[in-house]
């Protein structure tokens, strides 16, 4: 074969695996087409409680021991080993594992109860306490990896190996949009601490128009959003114009699915110009949304993310995620929770009430919780001590979007290290979220590279204590 022949072949050839692709890719749609009911939250394979989540992710994990679960038996043996029948065979990071001895480390916080459910958390949480009664707490939450980048990848994929769809991402495939000026996934990030790369908000090999966009809270609300120096709408609109007609010729060439959603996102971005800089202008809002939140107009951090997280969702966007860095306590642990809590109590709380003040509760799930847990063990930092990585349990709240209210879900052992009763993996979890968006965690599939993908993979159980 010359080269010329093996030229056509290729050309041909491609043009027919290009083809392939894109009917592939319109067959998924029509299939999801097929699958969502007209009237939006209506949920795709049966009705759905929740039409959107609020996720606020606290990004190094914050210690149960010192928030959620409280162990008073852990006083009485303060500053002894912890018993090697309580460790077992669980894998230690090497920053305690080289430790002479691990020594039980009793919380020095302070606790109470709250609401009529009576549901036990640090007394720090002077906000939070006030909307016990939403909450469903789970303490028994159970993670495999033990450090951050795999634990959050589990968490926020399914996998702790990284290059699958996230949850946003999932939901952006299975349910659409809402509105079409904007993402169905949007991410905020605030404070310093542990590195959170783009990719956890990344789309995997579902196709790229699902992959989360990252708002600014402070200064362009996007980058690269604002027109350049000298270029105005009109110019703008032509510019975006003249490069999509360049790409809707290449792909009537070859059909690559990619330049189809390529397309789309600069489509997206013209109309987020006009969309977007309104809904992040927080100073829209009274005075006394504004004070409730903590939040300040031209400022950033955790309290202006989660007022924009309530206006964000009120304009329809799908799956809206905060992280919110600094939880990741090595040292000094008591001053550190209390610091934290400090920052995120209040906007929590606001963004709770305030959900439900303006009828959006009952339809938006709201979730808190890091990546994983601290150990019950003290890590030797001089005369304070801090606490170690631990997946094994951990607690994680959540609230409306057909969540039971004032339920406590789970128990850890009298050391807080292993799961007692009720455990509640991370693909259970998953399966949960869905279940409220009225998606089936098993239906809800793409398929890559010969099988069949799904976010809770081949695992998942709906936690049927949490739903109303």
């Amino acid at each position: 074969m010359d080269a010329q022949t093996r030229r056509n072949f290729l050309n041909r050839t491609s043009m027919g695996l290009g083809a392939l692709a894109t009917a592939s890719i319109a067959q998924d749609s029509d299939l999801l087409a097929r699958g969502r009911q007209t009237k939006p939250g209506t949920g795709l394979h049966f009705p759905a409680k929740a039409k959107r989540v609020i996720y606020l992710h606290m990004s190094g994990g914050p210690s149960h021991l010192d928030t959620f679960d409280n162990k008073p038996q852990m006083q009485k043996h303060h500053g002894e080993p912890l018993p090697q029948s309580v460790i077992g065979k669980q894998r230690l990071t090497t920053m305690t594992r080289e430790q002479a001895k691990l020594l039980v480390a009793a919380t020095q916080q302070d606790w109470g109860k709250y609401g009529e459910s009576g549901i036990e958390m640090n007394a720090e949480f002077k906000e939070i306490s006030t909307i016990a009664d939403e909450m469903c707490l789970i303490k028994s939450i159970h993670s495999t990896p033990i450090n951050h980048d795999p634990a959050v990848t589990f968490l926020q994929t399914g996998s702790p190996l990284s290059g699958r769809p996230c949850l946003g991402s999932w939901l952006s495939y299975g349910l659409g949009s809402e509105n079409k000026d904007l993402p169905e996934f949007v991410v905020l990030l605030s404070n310093g601490g542990q590195p959170v790369p783009s990719r956890y908000w990344h789309n995997g090999f579902l196709p790229s128009r699902h992959q989360g966009v990252q708002f600014q809270s402070k200064g362009d609300p996007v980058l690269y959003l604002s027109n350049p120096e000298g270029i105005d709408d009109t110019n703008r609109k032509n510019l975006v114009g003249g490069i999509n007609s360049l790409n809707q010729l290449k792909q009537k060439q070859i059909g690559d699915p990619e330049i189809e959603a390529r397309i789309n996102a600069y489509e997206l971005a013209y109309r987020m110009q006009s969309s977007v800089p309104e809904l992040m202008d927080i100073s829209r809002e009274s005075k006394e949304t504004l004070e409730a939140y903590g939040a300040n107009p031209g400022g950033s951090g955790f309290a202006n993310n989660c007022l924009l997280a309530r206006r964000l969702a009120e304009a329809g966007v799908r799956f809206i995620q905060l992280y919110d860095r600094g939880w990741d306590h090595h040292s000094d642990v008591t001053s550190n929770i209390k610091n934290k809590i400090k920052q995120v109590d209040k906007p929590c709380a606001a963004l709770v009430k305030d959900l439900k003040q303006r009828g959006l509760l009952e339809d938006t799930l709201v979730i808190w919780g890091g990546e994983f847990g601290r150990t019950s063990y003290g890590q030797d930092r001089g005369k304070t001590y801090g606490r170690d990585h631990h997946p094994n349990c951990f607690s994680l709240w959540l609230a409306g979007g057909g969540i039971q209210g004032g339920v406590s879900i789970g128990e850890t052992d009298d050391f807080g290290y292993n799961v007692a009763t009720d455990q509640v993996e991370i693909h259970d979890l998953h399966a949960t979220m869905l279940h409220l968006l009225g998606i089936d965690h098993e239906q809800l599939t793409y398929k890559f590279k010969g099988r069949d993908f799904r976010l809770t993979d081949v695992a998942g159980n709906v936690v049927q204590a949490a739903l109303a």
